[in-house]
């Protein structure tokens, strides 16, 4: 549901993440001179947004560290397709960079999926932002052998399902139909199998699909629903926290191979400024959002104990389907490892 019911799935830090967080992958190429390179950078995130100005900041540290001709263009708004697309561009060379959720992550990396696509496991941030400082080594490592560098990481905030009518039980949903990325046919395949109707779709879809009832439900954060007005015909919002929307700042290992020394120094500092950036204003931006999507007519539906406890024994009834199919085993038992540790401390 998440995503799927971004199931996650952000929705995205591709139109959140937008987000709804995420991979900023660039790489040079060299043009009629020969010292010239140019980076193209694509992605779902809405122009002028938080992430919009994030690749800007970078684009433009790394232009002014390559030197005269290096020239850049970054696409917003999900101008070079989705991201599964998106990230099959950057393999044949007509992107040179993409900033992309765990969606499009997933299709370099699986195992990256372990992040955002694990319903109601996530209590808080501390527990996101823990898992993923453990994880991250070997992730890396993962996306090196793939030929990325991963240079930050971000997230976009949590998934929540707007809908056109109220709805406070998962019981509630299985009347409706929801949209699910295109890219994911095994959260399709679980949704189906619980009851529930996925209706596979890019996210430059979601708008015209929710106002003439091709959907009924988006699984989004508040920034991408606010941000993309679905609010207005899906003025309903459960208020649980599906799951995070996680995104990742990458260059491709050909890029960075080919870039200096002094230049890598250059990148690796703005990209960690830009994810520490992220990563902050992104979580102020979810209760803001809400906040401000209320006072324009949103209504929010808080579960009760009980109704709750309905969706935490559907996010229980999840995790073996989604062990070994969306997420490798190995991985999600990691996950699951690392987040018994932190609550373990805690509770000292």
């Amino acid at each position: 549901m998440a995503g799927t019911m971004r199931w996650v799935q952000g929705t995205t830090w591709a139109q959140w993440l937008s987000a709804s967080l995420a991979v900023l992958v660039m790489a040079s190429a060299p043009t009629v001179q020969a010292n010239t390179q140019q980076l193209r950078i694509g992605s779902l995130v809405p122009k002028n947004s938080l992430y919009h100005r994030q690749l800007i900041d970078i684009a433009d540290s790394w232009r002014t560290a390559q030197g005269a001709g290096a020239r850049y263009v970054v696409f917003p708004d999900g101008a070079q397709g989705g991201e599964a697309e998106m990230a099959r561009r950057m393999r044949i060379g007509q992107l040179q960079g993409a900033l992309l959720s765990v969606v499009g992550l997933r299709e370099i990396e699986p195992s990256i999926a372990a992040l955002q696509a694990m319903p109601l496991l996530f209590r808080n941030w501390e527990e996101v932002d823990y898992v993923r400082e453990k994880m991250r080594p070997a992730m890396e490592k993962k996306f090196m052998d793939k030929g990325f560098v991963v240079l930050a990481w971000g997230d976009a905030g949590w998934v929540r399902f707007f809908s056109k009518e109220a709805a406070l039980r998962p019981d509630d949903y299985k009347r409706m139909k929801f949209f699910a990325w295109g890219s994911e046919p095994d959260q399709q395949n679980i949704m189906k199998s619980l009851g529930y109707t996925p209706v596979p779709l890019e996210t430059t879809d979601i708008l015209p699909a929710i106002q003439t009832g091709m959907i009924n439900v988006v699984p989004s954060t508040p920034y991408f629903a606010l941000a993309t007005q679905v609010y207005n015909t899906a003025p309903h919002m459960l208020e649980i926290n599906w799951a995070p929307i996680v995104g990742a700042l990458v260059v491709t290992r050909k890029a960075w191979e080919g870039m200096s020394p002094e230049v890598q120094k250059v990148v690796r500092a703005a990209s960690d400024k830009a994810g520490a950036e992220i990563r902050t204003k992104a979580r102020q931006e979810v209760e803001e959002a809400v906040d401000a999507m209320k006072k324009r007519g949103l209504t929010v539906n808080k579960p009760n104990a009980a109704q709750m406890k309905e969706w935490n024994d559907l996010a229980e009834k999840l995790y073996p389907r989604i062990r070994g199919t969306m997420v490798p085993a190995e991985t999600f038992d990691e996950v699951m490892a690392h987040l018994k540790t932190f609550r373990a401390g805690l509770a000292k």
